[in-house]
Parts: C-alpha cells; structure tokens; sequence
C-alpha cells in the first residue's frame, strides 16, 4: 500500500490529515487521488459506500488544483443535504490548516442567505453547497461560477433521488467548457448514467467493491411476521442485541413519530428524526445520536441523508423501500471501516417479492430469521447484565470510607443471595415483560399473497385520515419522492404534508390528509411537468372528474369555463401558477375523438 506522500500529496496537506489520524490512504483515495493531480485527470465517476474515505479523495485534490492567490471561486462541490455540506466544509478546511490564503464556504437552505451572500461577496476558491440554495445566489448574481475549474457532485444518487435534476443541469449550464466533473455514487442507477453521458467526457470510471452494491461487511437478515405485529417484533429484535445501535427507517413521517413514541414509552433510548422537526431540533438530535446518547434512531430516509456515523451496530428497516437505491443507502450506513454490520428488515407477506427484487440487484442472498423467543432474549440480556457487573471499574479510594457501613449491612446475606438481588434488580423488567408478552404469529408461507397488480394498488386503502392520490407521473418521467415533494411544494403552497408514496413506471400514488386532497387535486390537474400535462384525481375514482364532464359538455370553451371555475373555488394563495387554458393546451390534455363520417344509405 502506498503512502499519501507515494500519491503526490504536497507537505502542508500531509501535515493536517496526519493530525487528523490518517495514516495510509483508503482504497478509494489510493486510486482517485494520484489520477486528479496528474495533468491527464479530467473527468471521473467513483462508485463508493458512504464512509469509505471519498471526501478526502476529492478534496485533497480541490485543495492541490486552487490558486491561493486568488479569490475567485475554482471548485465547486455539491451535496444532498445541509448535514452532508457542513460536513464536508469542515473536512476540506481541515485538510487546508497549514495552507494560506483558503477560503471554503457552505452555502445550504434552512438558514438565512444574507450571512452566505457575504460570504460570496469577499470571494471564495470552493464553494460547497445544496443545489437549491446555489441556483438561488446564482440568480441573485452573488455566486459566480465563470472560472470553476472543478465540479464535483457528491452522493450523486441522493440528490437525483431527492430531486434536484433541475438544480443540477442549471449548474452545469452555467460552467465553462474547460471543466473537470467528479461524480461520487454509491449506486450507479439510470439517473445517474444520464447524468454521467450528458455532461462527463472520457471518464474514467473507478470502483471500490462492486458496483451497486451494498457494503461488502454488511449481513442481510429479514423476519416475516403479520403486519399488526412488526412493533412487537421490532421491540423483540431490538432486545436481543443488547448493545445495538441502530437507525431504524420508516417510510412516513407520521409512522416514525408512532413509533418513536411508542419505543421511548417502553422505556428504549430512543428520538425521532423527520422532515416535521425544526432546524435546531434536528441537529441536537443528530449530535447527542452521533455521542452514543441516543441508541435507537428513528428515522424517514430524507431526514437520515447526510447523518454520517461510522460505528453502527444495525440498520433496521421498519418497511422496506419503494426503490432499491434508497434500501442500498440504508444498509451501507453500517458495516463501514473494516467492521461487520446487519441489516434487518421486517416484512409482512405484501412485502416479501421485495426482498427477492433487492437480492437480485445487490447480488447479496437475505437470511430469513426466526423471531427471537423470550427465553433467548432473556439470556442474552442476563448475560449483559452479568457482564456489566463483571467490567465495572471498582475506585477502592472512593469507595473505602462507605465498605464499613456496606459490610454491616450486609453481615446476614450470603454470596449467593446479594447476586440474586443484583441481577434481579438489574433484569427484573425483561422477565415481568416477556412473562406475558404477547405471543408473534408465524406467517403461513402456503397462504402468502402475490405481489399486488397495479389495479391492486389502485384500490389500496390509505391510512386513517389520509386520502390516496392518482397521479399520471412515474419513475420514466424522473418523478420520484423529491420531485412529488417539490411539485406539490410549488403548486399547492407551504409545506404539504405527504403520507405513503407508491411509485411506479409511469404512474404514482400518493396520500395526502383528508383535508387537502381537494385542493392538491385542483391545483395539480392541467399544470405542465416535462411536457406532460398532468392529471390528478382520486384513486378510488378510477374515472376522473374531468373526464366525466368532458363527455356532458362538448365545447372547449365550455371546457375552459369549467376549468376556471373548478380553480376559482380554492383561495387565491392557494391557486399557484394560471394553467394553461389555451386551445393547445387543452387539445394536449385528451385527444378528439373524429365523428364518423355517415355513409350514405
């Protein structure tokens, strides 16, 4: 294995990451790292896990490429999320303590943007940032990317996943044709192919492990039960592994919350982490979870991107995702550095064809797990109690002047006893619990159901309170969970709150409260996404309103009439951007069927 030195790393940069505990480079800066600083270095694509090392591997060379003597902005790095962008500010300055004249700033939303404008204003060699906020100071003039001679787009997959497809290829269009372009990845999926062919040129594309796969480290276990019982099944698993410590996924905002709650009502250290939780809020979560003060995270996957820590115990998926990148994300959060991590999911029959899909894009086999019965957890948790008292740091200085008093009291009491009350007082909750626990049913695999038809999913149920959503909008028209979230953002107003998302090829649904789903459904019907016009009704209604009216009223005019009186009902702040109510517009909406032509008798 080569040295940093070996790689071409100049002194003042080998004298801050040897302070910051490196010692020989990682897999993926060995190979990225030496290509950058050459003179050929140009265009290159890594496909990495999180945690593998990849900010040193492209910041290292951001810092050996700037001209210190100018102000300028020379680099640019973008991320997914506020976390991930400070993250990687802090490491880049770190890695540049001993050179003059560096100036890194952190440009992100959900915080005020006139500290960031002045930032910009004084000049800065790299820019790192979330595409949102930085297309923002684009238009504002404020950051200027005339002179970037490096773009570098970090957990690629992430921020396409999330979105930001738009944002990005706004970014691209403003740089110059002399540019490198980096792309980190975990995962190389379809968006982030189009990405690389669209704006890479000859690249060079480097892998550390296999491409799109999960961590090498990490093992694969999945327990089949009911769906009334995966908590107490989660509660179960979670018993077992006395020292775990985990993040557990949710597909919802509101079911994290559920189930947070409930866990921190069983008495488990655990907090909740979601989109519905203020800034502040987040990043004191975020940061007494990283200092082991939480164990049990429970977290939606948007909320979770960015939260890097390197020593997880377990992963545990409480429903499994829609798309097979988002489970790759989850599971290659543990097994990092060298040590061995799991992954656990708990499926209910409707979700098994799932397990099945992941093996096959991974090419990693699950291990289906019996529920741990209450006597295995009970011995697994009385053998960590007994190992606790065994380990436990006794300071005879501290201690001595009580032993006296101590030995007195407990004259009468033999060995034996004392261990018994220890342990008891110690363990005593496990065994009143699982005493009368509830008993886990064993699914009937003869009886599972097939996975469900898209009619199926159609005539699906949403959650109490909520209403399910069609949309004519699907994975082959970029549509996924940001790009819902920023197209309801944008059109309806404010922070819409979204339930369950199902998303499929070339449709979707989604659930929205009761309360909304009229006015999400006015203000999404007839506008423009990609050049579709976009419908969205009822699910329960497989026949929309709009349809229906259509066959009673046959003049467009009429139509238009219609259409605006529909729009008038919600409130004017609510109405978002006018549709288009033009004859071409609503000619694109639903083909004229031609009239027959009578023949003559």
């Amino acid at each position: 294995m080569k040295t940093f030195e070996e790689l071409g790393v100049s002194g003042a940069i080998r004298k801050a990451i040897e302070e910051l505990g490196f010692v020989q480079p990682m897999p993926v800066q060995e190979e990225v790292i030496p290509y950058l600083i050459s003179p050929e270095g140009k265009d290159v694509i890594a496909l990495a896990q999180t945690g593998t090392g990849k900010t040193a591997a492209f910041g290292i060379p951001l810092l050996e490429r700037i001209d210190t003597t100018s102000r300028e902005t020379q680099a640019l790095v973008l991320s997914p999320t506020r976390e991930l962008c400070l993250q990687i500010t802090d490491d880049i300055r770190d890695f540049a303590k001993y050179m003059d004249g560096v100036h890194v700033e952190a440009v992100y939303g959900g915080a005020s943007i006139e500290p960031q404008m002045r930032a910009l204003k004084k000049g800065v060699n790299i820019i790192v940032a979330t595409p949102g906020r930085l297309v923002d100071l684009m238009h504002r003039g404020y950051a200027r990317l005339e002179q970037v001679q490096t773009i570098v787009l970090d957990e690629a997959d992430e921020m396409l996943n999330m979105g930001f497809s738009d944002s990005i290829n706004e970014v691209f269009e403003s740089l110059s044709a002399e540019h490198s372009t980096l792309m980190f990845s975990a995962t190389m999926s379809r968006e982030v192919e189009r990405i690389a062919k669209k704006y890479l040129h000859d690249y060079k594309e480097i892998v550390v492990g296999s491409r799109n796969e999960g961590a090498e480290n990490v093992n694969h276990i999945y327990y089949l039960v009911s769906a009334k019982d995966k908590y107490f099944a989660l509660k179960r698993i979670v018993d077992y592994y006395p020292k775990i410590f985990a993040i557990i996924f949710c597909r919802t905002k509101v079911e994290t919350q559920e189930i947070a709650d409930k866990l921190i009502r069983d008495g488990y250290n655990a907090e909740s982490l979601h989109g519905d939780l203020s800034q502040p809020q987040r990043d004191l979560t975020m940061q007494k979870f990283r200092q082991h003060l939480t164990q049990l995270l429970v977290a939606t996957d948007v909320a979770a991107r960015g939260l890097d820590v390197d020593d997880l115990t377990h992963v545990i998926n409480f429903g499994l995702p829609d798309d097979i990148e988002n489970y790759t994300h989850r599971s290659g959060r543990t097994g990092r550095a060298g040590k061995k991590g799991t992954s656990i999911s708990i499926v209910h029959s409707k979700e098994k064809f799932k397990i099945r899909n992941i093996e096959k894009e991974i090419g990693k086999a699950f291990v289906q797990a019996e529920i741990p019965s209450a006597e295995e957890i009970c011995k697994k948790q009385l053998y960590k109690v007994m190992d606790q008292i065994v380990k436990t740091d006794v300071d005879d200085e501290e201690i001595a002047p009580f032993m006296q008093d101590i030995s007195r009291y407990f004259e009468y009491i033999d060995k034996e006893e004392i261990i018994k009350k220890i342990v008891s007082l110690e363990f005593g909750k496990f065994l009143a619990y699982y005493a009368e626990a509830p008993e886990i049913e064993k699914v009937d695999m003869a009886k599972e159901k097939k996975p469900q038809t898209d009619k199926q999913k159609l005539q699906n149920k949403a959650q109490k309170g909520y209403r399910r959503l069609f949309i004519n909008l699907g994975k082959r028209d970029g549509f996924y969970p940001g790009e819902l979230m920023q197209t309801l953002n944008r059109f309806v107003g404010g922070r819409q709150e979204v339930g369950h998302i199902d998303l499929l090829d070339t449709i979707s649904y989604f659930e929205v409260p009761e309360k909304d789903a009229k006015k999400v459904m006015i203000q999404l019907t007839g506008i423009r996404y990609k050049g579709h016009t976009v419908r969205c009704n009822d699910a329960d209604d497989p026949k929309p309103a709009r349809d229906s009216q259509s066959k009673q009223k046959s003049k467009a005019g009429k139509k238009k009439d219609d259409r605006r009186s529909l729009m008038n009902k919600a409130p004017r702040d609510l109405r978002g951007p006018e549709p288009d109510f033009s004859e071409e517009g609503w000619a694109m909406r639903k083909p004229r069927k031609k009239k027959k032509e009578k023949k003559p008798r």
